[in-house]
């Protein structure tokens, strides 16, 4: 079984494409491309199930077109649209300096001053200059290198030398 923890989220389902079962994928990091991954997983009436790509192609940086095996009607693959799709944490096997935004969601931030426990980061905001890391009871805490004094991939943590203040905004 498949565990959340395992995984992380790395884009979406759209519409069908075409006849033969291919379907729109909107994607915020391209890592199953980067890694060579065999499989996505799907998240299917929350449960997450491996589907193996037969292959998919790009349309734009962030859209591609992806077919997975079995799926070979245009019907059948309408049963996915709108799908989440995720990626195993384990296949990411890039280093903690070249984790893409998607990768550290779900991470533990740790104050590098008391060494406690933050938050977790529920999502990251990179739509600005100044990037952001959004906590589960939504603090913004700032992502900047200068700030960060080490990640650690396999105990899913992020240290951080706050800002005098800043857990109080």
């Amino acid at each position: 079984m498949i565990k959340r923890e395992d995984v992380y989220k790395i884009g979406k389902l759209g519409k069908t494409h075409g006849v033969s079962g291919e379907l729109s994928f909107l994607f915020d990091d391209d890592v199953f491309d980067r890694a060579d991954a065999d499989y996505l997983i799907l998240d299917i009436d929350n449960i997450l199930v491996p589907f193996f790509i037969e292959e998919y192609r790009f349309k734009t940086d962030n859209n591609a077109i992806i077919k997975f095996e079995g799926i070979d009607t245009q019907d059948r693959a309408r049963e996915f649209t709108g799908s989440d799709v995720y990626f195993p944490r384990e296949l990411n096997d890039e280093e903690e300096n070249g984790l893409s935004w998607a990768a550290i969601v779900g991470f533990d931030i740790i104050d590098a001053s008391t060494s406690k426990t933050v938050g977790r980061i529920a999502s990251v905001d990179d739509s600005t200059i100044n990037i952001l890391f959004e906590l589960e009871d939504g603090k913004l805490i700032p992502a900047s290198e200068e700030l960060i004094t080490d990640i650690d991939k396999h105990k899913k943590t992020i240290t951080i030398d706050l800002p005098k203040g800043i857990l109080e905004l």
